[in-house]
């Protein structure tokens, strides 16, 4: 009776639980007049999306920048913190400093003389030397060659306090091996900027000149079929077609009609000497131009990919392809398209060299993608004046040229020898100027001959016969 009459209550266990419990309430924080507005559309949704995305690559764009800055700030710190360092060693510390960076030095080449005589032995002995071994055995000679003057600031007491002067007159003096890292950058920036400035002063050059032509190979439709698309209809030619037009172009007819300034240019871009008389300049490009040739030939038999970082960025600098901010990969790329255009398709070097210069300036940005296309810029800044001259030459190579403009010719070119005897005389240099007799165009066609005379006898007399027509 008691249980009857005590009140019912509801037990509950959640002890956060409301009495009512029938009735049905928003949950904390709920807008009402938020929820009565429609849902957004697709295209709001897009919109709010795609701010959304903009706002996130602002984001990183700014956080990029940030970094860069940090980075910039950083590297400007750890140099001005290497000039605190540099400022605060005494005179003593800094000798201390070069002297044994030169014992440094010159363990080194001590170690590269030991190395490179076993390399002379192993050639002597009738083996051949691979690309890498025949560059070790080249630099150690060199540094030898220049160790006999060297060693006497070394010899005599403080004399190395002297070589930062001697260095600022001779840049070259120093052996490899006692190169700092310093000097090194020094001397890649200047060349980077010397190159830069060679590349504006050829690129003016040849749209005023233009280049000179081998009558003798050169083929009057494909030439005049070339600049057609590329003058009067504006069509891209092929890349069949600029090879065939690059190879009327040859190496030593293209040297020997160019002007003082332009191979003063050329021997600056390619860091050869600039002082003598323009059959000087010559025998130096057509030196430097076999050097490479030979290097190409080795290069290709080995590989590119078997080349370190190093060894590529050396031979891309060599040939004048750009090597600053670029990947490796895209040094091996561009390395092998000269090798492909100079083994292959046998284009000159000279011009790879000269479109090379002609977009170096350019930068990164506005580089052209390829070396077939820089090779079309250079084919086609030649004036409309030099265009119908090249036409007069492709008549005289084919026989329908008159006497009286084979006299004109011949008066030039009687002109060009007297300017170089005149030079050659009046020089005051006191070196003697080289024989230059060896050319550097590729006589593939030359051996082909031979071979066919050396097979038939009657070769020569069927040639012989052959130009007996023509004259």
């Amino acid at each position: 009776a008691l249980a009857i009459l005590m009140p019912r209550r509801n037990i509950e266990t959640d002890r956060n639980a409301s009495s009512d419990g029938g009735r049905n309430f928003p949950p904390p924080g709920f807008n009402a007049s938020e929820a009565k507005k429609p849902l957004p559309g697709k295209d709001a949704q897009a919109q709010q999306s795609g701010a959304k995305e903009g706002k996130e690559a602002q984001g990183l764009k700014r956080e990029a920048a940030e970094k860069a800055a940090a980075d910039k700030n950083q590297d400007k710190k750890a140099l001005e913190g290497k000039k605190e360092e540099s400022k605060q060693l005494t005179m003593w510390q800094k000798i201390k400093k070069e002297a044994a960076h030169y014992w440094d030095g010159t363990k080194l080449l001590a170690a590269e003389v030991r190395i490179s005589s076993k390399l002379a032995l192993k050639m002597a002995a009738g083996y051949e030397l691979t690309r890498r071994e025949t560059r070790q055995l080249h630099r150690t000679v060199k540094d030898l060659s220049r160790l006999v003057p060297f060693s006497v600031f070394i010899i005599v007491p403080l004399g190395e306090l002297l070589i930062p002067v001697v260095l600022k007159l001779f840049p070259n003096f120093l052996p490899s091996t006692f190169e700092d890292l310093k000097t090194r950058d020094a001397k890649t920036s200047k060349l980077r900027e010397t190159r830069k400035e060679v590349s504006n002063f050829l690129r003016t050059t040849l749209k005023e000149t233009g280049l000179p032509v081998s009558p003798a190979s050169a083929q009057r439709e494909e030439f005049a079929e070339f600049f057609r698309k590329v003058r009067t209809t504006g069509e891209e030619p092929t890349k069949a077609d600029v090879i065939k037009v690059c190879k009327i172009f040859k190496d030593d007819l293209t040297l020997d009609n160019l002007s003082r300034p332009q191979l003063v240019a050329i021997c600056r871009y390619m860091s050869l000497n600039t002082f003598g008389t323009d059959a000087m300049l010559r025998y130096n490009i057509r030196h430097r131009m076999r050097q490479i040739k030979r290097d190409d030939k080795a290069i290709f038999l080995e590989g590119v990919d078997s080349l370190s970082v190093t060894e590529l960025q050396s031979a891309c600098a060599a040939r004048g392809l750009r090597t600053h901010g670029l990947s490796p990969a895209r040094l091996r790329e561009d390395l092998q398209m000269w090798l492909d255009l100079r083994l292959k398709y046998g284009v000159p070097s000279t011009l790879l060299v000269l479109s090379n210069a002609y977009v170096y300036a350019m930068g990164k940005e506005s580089e052209f993608n390829s070396q077939i296309d820089a090779l079309q810029a250079v084919l086609s800044s030649i004036p409309e004046e030099l265009f119908h001259e090249i036409e007069l030459e492709v008549h005289t190579a084919e026989g329908a040229a008159t006497n009286k403009q084979r006299l004109e010719v011949l008066k030039e070119q009687q002109e060009l020898i007297e300017e170089e005897n005149q030079q050659r005389e009046t020089s005051q240099s006191g070196r003697s100027t080289p024989n230059d007799t060896e050319d550097i165009d590729d006589k593939e066609e030359a051996l082909a001959e031979a071979g066919k005379e050396a097979a038939d006898p009657k070769a020569p007399e069927a040639r012989e016969a052959k130009e007996a027509e023509k004259a």
